[in-house]
């Protein structure tokens, strides 16, 4: 499971359109849902699009592993740090995924340090 969520977080960091549709191939299954208190999507085309405008909203952050994974039977959950490379984390979530075949399948996510509205 730790490698498969550094593969989801690498798909999260993923700013070229081409890599990152590989990426989101690579990691999640076609029907993946994935939801959090922003964005509710499903399937590989609504997911990259997510990811998309995450990037356009905070151009040049990366998402990193903010702790341990924790995984049993087919599901996973850690906690996640975005902000700039050389910052401190301005946004922090914590995310529970199941997994098919290798894959992940459904992200419930949830955010537990957001930047106030300006």
């Amino acid at each position: 499971m730790n490698t498969l969520v550094a593969q989801y977080l690498e798909a999260w960091n993923t700013t070229d359109a081409a890599a990152r549709k590989a990426a989101i191939a690579r990691v999640f299954t076609e029907s993946v849902g994935y939801v959090d208190p922003l964005v509710a999507v499903t399937g590989h085309d609504e997911l990259d699009a997510a990811i998309a405008g995450v990037h356009a909203q905070f151009p040049g952050w990366t998402f990193t592993l903010a702790g341990p994974v924790d995984a049993h039977h087919d599901q996973v959950r850690f906690t996640w740090n975005l902000g700039p490379v050389d910052g401190p984390a301005v946004v922090v979530g914590f995310d529970v995924a199941v997994v098919e075949n290798g894959r992940i399948a459904k992200v419930l996510g949830f955010l537990d340090k957001v930047p106030d509205a300006a």
